[in-house]
């Protein structure tokens, strides 16, 4: 989103300030802000509290934060609890165990549901099975599932444990696996033989077959066992000593277990990022800080009334939101909630509609690019379905467009429900900037204010706080309860990503930001070689290697471009081989490369559009101008060229795109 837009809508949006009905019952209040306080004393203070209020500790804490030596910090380091006894036993404890917890919905129609006390007592069975296979304390666990109730209980198990999960999303492969599962030294994978994606079985099993596969130099990787769900019914191969059934093998354990106490600062999950590398950064995350942050926000943002709501996020636990806004912030709430493993539009494109329908969902939190596709379907889909049900919408993953805004208001939530545009990334674990519904004045398209007990400023390269209306970038100025504690074996990098740019106290985001005159911040995309793709963060470096590694390629460039449905997409600029230019077309070579990284990465990465060029714009030093490839991709008249090694090579590739 340009400048340009951005002060258009300053002037043009629309204002929706709370009605007085929702505020009169909202969960959160403007005296939030006052608990938190201005002072970094004041809202350590804050989250003190709050963690003793939403959590069971096993063991008090006494102290809060220590951040004697930034940038690495521990909160509530003294304490100990137990993350899945928070989001489970205490809830049946509390007399609530016939509460629903999951309502799940398989994309073929198929469904199951798990009170709270069915759900702890899989859960303890999954633990029991996980020590029995050798699982202790801070062992890793790696989790590669379609979005099945095992997903879930699979990853409470190993939190239950002291184990630290590491769950990669359904779609990458391979290589993907192996590279995460090397790194995090895994010694169980628990997959499926297969899951449903747009009316058909995707296998699941043959990808974890291969990257568990010694190298050519016969070196194997960690895994010491295979657990598999039965899901897709697709035949698999199996490796007898290693592969297990899941259902066979949970059959045969008890279903009591004692959750031990773990310290606050125990690692829950590992979960692996794009960065403006090549190589995937392993994202670290503990107990009692996350877990504080995700059930505040939780409960707050979503206005949630666990005794009343039905509660979706649509997200899939392979990423952040599947981590902290499916399992362990409404689990850790007590809410009733619904998974879907299927796509949107399969059976039909009504599905999403269909299901809150039939579950009378009442909170809804989906990413701008689902938003976007139902705009374009038509209103006519959703209408055929009672949505009156819904009294609160979210959403994650980019920057909302206000279009896209209004019509979630207008069409899904029927004109009066509130929308709150949530900012966050992997490595916040939870939510940083959200309007607060009942309290906020919302303003569409922008992402508002940092919630209570946050700090966060819009600086400029100085690190001076910008005014109104100017862009900067946005940071993070005090340490918060979920953020993480570091890249899993490489503290070097760790430093060196997130806190080099404005010393070891300031978190930089990567995001580029501004505020308007009301103080209310905006979104400006990223602001490094790092593309958003229907939400998910993609490294040019990363897609750029894959291509590479192709024979055909010589040298290759990627940017993300602009687009109407998925925020940005994939658009790769290629030079090919002379020994290679005449062995397929230029059409052909585009689809051999795209299915070439899909096949690498995952079908996430595949670029939309790959381009056959001569040559690739580079500055005398040897650096890839992507600015001015991103220029062309975006059919925008291209940028300052005078630095250029050769001024005229964006001609040529001008020319090539027509």
């Amino acid at each position: 989103m340009t400048a340009d837009n951005i002060d258009n809508l300053l002037h043009e949006s629309r204002r929706f300030p709370p009605s007085d009905a929702f505020a009169a019952q909202a969960v959160a209040t403007r005296d939030l802000y006052t608990q938190a306080g201005t002072t970094p004393a004041e809202r350590q203070e804050f989250w003190g509290v709050q963690a003793r209020d939403l959590l069971h500790w096993h063991k008090p804490f006494s102290r809060t934060l220590d951040w004697s030596n930034p940038p690495f910090a521990t909160w509530f380091d003294d304490g100990e609890l137990n993350v899945a006894y928070n989001c489970l036993d205490r809830h049946v404890i509390a007399g609530h165990g016939d509460r629903v917890a999951l309502n799940w919905e398989g994309e073929p129609g198929d469904s199951r549901t798990f009170t709270y006390a069915e759900l702890t007592a899989e859960v303890k069975r999954a633990a029991n099975l996980l020590t029995a296979l050798g699982i202790r304390q801070g062992d890793r666990v790696a989790i590669y599932l379609p979005l099945v109730p095992e997903a879930v209980i699979a990853m409470l198990a190993v939190a239950r444990l002291g184990a630290v999960h590491t769950v990669i999303f359904g779609g990458f492969s391979a290589e993907s696996i192996r590279d995460r599962v090397n790194d995090a030294s895994a010694k169980l994978v628990i997959t499926a033989d297969g899951g449903y994606r747009k009316g058909r079985v995707f296998p699941l099993k043959p990808a974890v077959d291969a990257a568990l596969a010694p190298d050519a130099d016969g070196t194997s990787t960690t895994v010491r066992n295979v657990l598999v769900v039965k899901r897709g019914g697709n035949d698999v191969d199996w490796v007898e000593g290693r592969d297990l059934w899941w259902d066979e093998e949970i059959a045969q354990v008890d279903s009591e277990h004692i959750a031990k106490a773990f310290p606050a600062e125990n690692p829950l999950f590992i979960l692996y990022t794009s960065g403006t590398t090549g190589k995937p950064k392993g994202i670290l995350h503990t107990s009692g800080g996350y877990l504080t942050q995700v059930a505040f926000t939780h409960k707050n943002v979503f206005d949630l009334k666990p005794e009343e709501d039905v509660y979706w996020s649509t997200a899939d636990v392979g990423w952040i939101t599947g981590h902290s806004y499916v399992v362990y912030g409404p689990l850790a709430n007590g809410a009733t909630q619904v998974i879907y493993e299927g796509t949107p539009d399969t059976p039909h494109p009504g599905r999403w509609w269909e299901i809150v329908q039939k579950h009378k969902v009442s909170i809804l939190y989906a990413a701008p690019t689902a938003i976007r596709t139902f705009m374009k379907l038509g209103r006519q889909i959703p209408a055929e379905f009672d949505l009156s049900s819904l009294r609160l919408l979210g959403s994650v993953g980019e920057p909302i467009n206000p279009e896209a805004w209004v019509w979630y208001r207008d069409v899904i939530g029927g004109g009066t429900t509130p929308v709150v545009d949530t900012w966050w990334q992997t490595e916040t674990g939870a939510i940083m900037l959200s309007a607060l519904p009942g309290v906020t004045t919302l303003k569409p398209g922008s992402a508002q204010v940092p919630i209570p007990g946050i700090a966060i400023d819009v600086v400029d390269e100085g690190f001076h706080s910008t005014g109104a209306d100017q862009g900067g970038l946005l940071v993070v100025t005090e340490p918060w309860p979920s953020m993480l504690r570091g890249i899993w074996g490489d503290p070097d990098r760790f430093v060196e990503t997130y806190w080099s740019k404005f010393g070891p106290s300031t978190y930089f985001a990567g995001d580029g930001a501004r505020r308007d005159k009301d103080g209310d911040i905006w979104l400006l995309g990223r602001v490094d070689d790092v593309m958003n793709v229907s939400g998910h963060r993609l490294s040019t470096a990363e897609i750029e290697s894959s291509l590479v590694s192709h024979p055909m390629v010589a040298e290759a460039a990627v940017v993300g471009a602009s687009d109407e449905t998925t925020g940005q997409a994939v658009v790769a600029f290629v030079i090919t081989r002379a020994s290679q230019a005449d062995a397929a077309a230029a059409d052909d070579a585009g689809a051999i490369l795209r299915a070439h990284v899909a096949a690498q990465i995952g079908a996430i990465a595949r670029p939309r559009e790959v381009f056959i060029v001569t040559e690739l714009p580079k500055t005398r030093s040897g650096k890839i101008m992507r600015r001015l490839l991103r220029d062309v991709a975006e059919g925008r008249e291209v940028g300052d060229t005078t630095t250029l090694a050769d001024t005229h090579v964006m001609s040529v590739i001008s020319k090539t795109m027509r």
